[in-house]
């Protein structure tokens, strides 16, 4: 039945067709006129079937120069005119169909978003109604070539564009009231999701005649949403609700118009685009000026917090399993609390904030040490003065000696004084364990900054290298970002270290130890009898110190423990003498000092406790001369020679004026002008 149908419409427009002639009817008059008359029932029902059968004919209509000269000049004569404001207007043959047909295209190409929004299929067959009619309509005027399909497709895409946006700009500021979002925010979003509409529905149907149609299309959505933010970016002085609000959102609607272009146009290419076409908003750095802001005033208070609670500190242990205090604690959880501020906020910052950000930890850190230390006073106020040196003299009684000696020590600083005492074995171990908490778990913050700096920067890299030409994001490695603490607090318990045991030996062992050990002679004053409290001073540091720093204050202790004998030896004053009988005693007293602190290896490691002990053995080694040995080396010496033992004149000197015999203080009276023990006559 179709098929006769079909047949019977063949034969009619056969009939029709062989009175053209008589008409004066064309093949491209047909198609012109069949083509209008299609697209005017289209416009009244819709049907799209009827849309692509007027393709169909206009694609039929010959170019001019593909006309023969006689249908030329037959379609130049037929023309129509109309009459409007007064005058009256002359239209072609072709301007009378297909200009209406342009004229209804145009108007819902302009605001394809509007009409075309339900689907995409529809758009293709009006977009190429419209490129067929402008092709023969421009012929017409000879203007084919002035203004190519693609000059077109932008004044679609630009008119539409600008449309939605301000529609989407209207709505947003309507729900504004009942919103808590900052208007500018919420018209990002709105106008990223503009854009994936635009690149998903219509950039694929536009991009048939505009190759670059998203690109045009996110451009220009960059640049009306820029319009908006720029008055809200030039205000922006402080990280606000706002500020938070907006930058991320804007950032981000950023990001996705750089990785649109990015997609049509390659990382290459997108690089002379934003050079070309856009304008940054410039949110990074206009987000760093006020991050670094915030920064700059919280880091202030980090500091005053850090000083508080190392002022506050009484500097006992939390527990016995946790031996550092409390104050490091504290700071730690003021760090992390800022730490966790920085990173919570969503807008973008440059490698440049996070290092101020990092330098004002570490210096929080410099800080707590610098505080933790104060109280350590300089080696200078802890140890007694040398007494000066006197050659011996036998007939001279030793009260007058310990008079004379008396008189010359320096008074300390009460106040010193005062905090020496109070810094008692338990609370230097408390402070050193908290030192040593500091540097342990600067490890864990460092990962900590540099695994959230690289997961915020990660997806920006590409995207900011083109926009900025050059990568101002790149995950920049934070594992060295508090070698300033760490420099710092090693020093430090070094320092500690060094005190405690100085502190030990110079003032709280002084009177057994530097004013009474091998006073009048080495036989009635062993180190033995030191070693006995030295043995209590280990144990109580053991109780306290954390295992990791045992080592080092112990070697402290024992740097200490020598320092004090050669001080003995060498700088004891009137009251010790020795003699080469007394080498092998002293030899004595050094093997169980060395042994002492070995502790059959559950002390410090024997290798290190003979590095150590290896200074002394060339002092003992002196004493073991006899007197006329040491007169002919210090001679040499003096002469610009070289010591037999490797000594310098300064130590032989000491050794021959605490020498027992008269060669030796005749020759330091002579030589060197040593005077006596003796107090001065009256």
């Amino acid at each position: 039945m179709r098929e006769n149908s079909q047949r019977e419409v063949e034969e009619i427009l056969e009939l029709l067709k062989s009175t053209w002639r008589i008409l004066g009817i064309t093949e491209t008059i047909h198609d012109t006129c069949y083509a209008w008359v299609l697209f005017r029932q289209f416009v009244f029902t819709g049907e799209q079937g009827l849309l692509k059968v007027v393709i169909e004919h206009l694609r039929k209509i010959p170019l001019k120069e593909q006309r023969g000269p006689q249908e030329r000049l037959h379609l130049i004569s037929l023309r129509s005119s109309v009459d409007a404001d007064d005058s009256c207007q002359d239209f072609t043959f072709f301007q009378s169909f297909l200009s209406p047909v342009q004229k209804w295209v145009d108007k819902k190409l302009n605001d394809y978003h509007l009409h075309f929004s339900e689907g995409p299929s529809m758009m293709v067959d009006i977009v190429t109604v419209a490129m067929l009619t402008r092709r023969i309509l421009g012929e017409e005027n000879d203007k084919a070539m002035e203004s190519p399909d693609r000059d077109q497709i932008d004044r679609y895409i630009t008119s539409s564009v600008k449309s939605a946006f301000m529609k989407i700009a209207h709505f947003v500021e309507i729900k504004a009231d009942t919103s808590h979002e900052h208007v500018l925010a919420s018209l990002a979003e709105e106008t990223k999701k503009l854009l994936k509409i635009e690149t998903n529905i219509f950039s694929p149907v536009l991009s048939r005649w505009h190759p670059q149609a998203a690109v045009l299309s996110a451009s220009l959505l960059h640049k009306l949403y820029g319009n908006k933010l720029g008055p809200f970016l030039e205000h922006s002085e402080h990280l606000t609700e706002d500020v938070v609000s907006v930058f991320p959102a804007a950032d981000s609607l950023e990001q996705y118009i750089m990785s649109v272009m990015a997609s049509v146009v390659g990382d290459d290419g997108l690089d002379s685009l934003c050079r070309q076409k856009l304008v940054p908003y410039e949110i990074e750095s206009k987000s760093g000026t006020v991050v670094l802001r915030w920064v700059n005033g919280q880091l202030e208070r980090v500091e005053t917090w850090v000083k508080r609670a190392a002022e506050q500190e009484t500097w006992d242990p939390i527990s016995p399993q946790q031996r550092h205090g409390g104050s490091i604690v504290e700071v730690y959880r003021i760090i992390e609390e800022t730490a966790d501020q920085f990173f919570a906020f969503k807008v973008p910052m440059r490698i440049g904030e996070l290092n101020s950000f990092c330098r004002g930890i570490d210096k929080a850190f410099q800080i707590y040490t610098q505080l933790v230390t104060q109280p350590i006073v300089d080696k200078e106020d802890l140890v007694p003065p040398v007494p000066v040196l006197t050659r011996y003299k036998k007939e001279l009684g030793i009260k007058a000696f310990v008079k004379k000696e008396i008189q010359e020590v320096r008074p300390v600083d009460e106040r010193k004084s005062s905090e020496i005492v109070q810094l008692t074995m338990s609370k230097l171990c408390v402070r050193l364990n908290s030192l040593y908490y500091a540097i342990s778990q600067l490890g864990k913050l460092e990962d900590s900054i540099s695994e959230r700096w690289a997961k915020r920067q990660s997806d920006k890299i590409n995207i900011r290298r083109s926009m900025n030409g050059k990568s101002k994001g790149v995950v920049s490695n934070q594992k060295n970002q508090f070698d300033g603490s760490r420099k710092e607090i090693n020093a430090a318990i070094d320092r500690v270290c060094e005190f405690t045991g100085l502190k030990v030996i110079f003032w709280d062992l002084q009177q057994p130890f530097i004013d009474n050990m091998y006073k009048n002679n080495v036989l009635q004053a062993r180190l033995d009898t030191i070693v006995e409290v030295l043995d209590l001073v280990l144990a109580q540091l053991c109780d306290v110190i954390v295992e990791q720093l045992r080592d080092r204050v112990v070697t402290g202790l024992l740097q200490a423990s020598l320092d004090g004998l050669v001080r003995v030896i060498l700088d004891g004053g009137p009251t010790r003498v020795f003699s080469p009988n007394d080498a092998p005693l002293l030899e004595e007293d050094l093997e169980i000092l060395k042994e002492f602190f070995i502790s059959g290896g559950d002390g410090l490691p024997r290798g290190t406790v003979e590095n150590l002990v290896s200074r002394v053995r060339p002092v003992i080694n002196l004493i073991k001369q006899e007197t006329r040995v040491l007169i002919d080396d210090l001679r040499e010496v003096t002469q610009g020679g070289k010591s037999k033992f490797g000594s310098d004149s300064k130590t032989l000197l000491r050794v021959l004026c605490h020498r027992n015999d008269s060669e030796a203080s005749h020759y330091v009276k002579k030589h060197f002008k040593i005077p006596s023990s003796a107090p001065p006559s009256t």
